[in-house]
């Protein structure tokens, strides 16, 4: 039996690194149309530049905050909603569906933009 419970023991360690890796990767939703366009939106100096987009429907924006304080990037609708994102992390949303988006910062709310999806 001893031999049993160090094979398991010698197979439990790479699983759980295995398990613990995977858990530890942020989500990334897949781009549903892999030719649609990923359009950045940066967040710096409290602004959110280009303040305005256009995109096709099916586009991915992905936002990156370039400030040294947090921000979040918030739909005025409840679209979508990033949890708070420090310096350099990103944020990313793909557009299924035409329309006129406006968001903002929840943590600073005179940050707006708007993402126009045609």
């Amino acid at each position: 039996m001893t031999k049993k419970y160090v094979w398991i023991a010698g197979l439990a360690a790479p699983v759980m690194i295995a398990v613990l890796l995977l858990a530890a990767s942020p989500s990334v939703a897949a781009n549903a149309n892999p030719s649609a366009p990923v359009v950045e939106v940066t967040i710096d100096n409290f602004s959110f530049g280009p303040h305005s987009v256009t995109v096709p429907v099916g586009a991915t924006v992905t936002w990156i905050n370039r400030d040294d304080i947090p921000h979040t990037v918030v739909s005025t609708d409840g679209v979508f909603k990033s949890k708070v994102r420090d310096t350099d992390e990103k944020f990313s949303y793909t557009f299924a569906k035409a329309g006129t988006y406006p968001y903002f910062c929840s943590v600073h709310p005179k940050m707006t933009g708007t993402v126009v999806v045609q």
